[in-house]
């Protein structure tokens, strides 16, 4: 059984979630949806209904998971809790995921990724996505990662085990490491973790 106050939490952010989506021009959504629903229905006996997990959004599911993680601990110095800041990092790993072109050259040692796009936020995503990550995550895996800006983007090249580097690819690659949960958790805390 989860503890009350994580539960309580989980219900107070879904309500003020809902309330704040509505005054961001998505009342028509909520009217249509769920806006009339009793959420205090959905618990039963201090347990969730049908322990759904699904925030319904990969990247509100990120953002909740770390809200949550604040309200639970004791230590969070509310002062520097930066939200925003992780909803516009998210902006980036979404338009990097999804919206970047990548083109992909063969090097001996591994590869070379030049990831483009026309668009001046998917190209600002990912000169911030790629060269913090070659970074942070260089040496990881026993490979070399090194990365630098261009007019369209970025170049990054990935060089150790050329058949893992060419099978995982420049998406692949950019999720090596798991260090996004905690970077997720240190930009919320208003840190600067890159």
């Amino acid at each position: 059984m989860k503890p009350l106050h994580i539960l309580l939490a989980a219900s107070l952010l879904f309500s003020s979630t809902a309330v704040s989506g509505a005054s961001d021009g998505h009342h028509e959504m909520m009217e249509g949806s769920h806006a009339g629903m009793d959420h205090s229905a959905m618990m039963q006996h201090g347990e969730p209904a049908a322990a759904l997990t699904e925030g319904g959004q990969a990247a509100f599911a990120a953002i909740q998971e770390v809200v949550l993680a604040l309200l639970a601990d004791p230590q969070t110095d509310w002062e520097k809790v930066n939200i925003e800041a992780l909803r516009h990092h998210l902006i980036d790993m979404d338009n990097v995921t999804l919206r970047a072109k990548v083109a992909t050259e063969e090097i001996e040692s591994g590869a070379r990724f030049t990831i483009t796009s026309g668009d001046p936020a998917v190209k600002a995503s990912i000169r911030a996505m790629t060269v913090a990550h070659a970074a942070t995550m260089d040496g990881i895996e026993g490979w070399s990662l090194e990365a630098e800006e261009t007019g369209g983007g970025a170049v990054l090249t990935a060089s150790g085990d050329a058949t893992r580097i060419r099978a995982l690819g420049f998406i692949g690659l950019m999720t090596v490491g798991m260090h996004h949960q905690a970077h997720h958790l240190g930009l919320a805390r208003g840190e600067t973790p890159h």
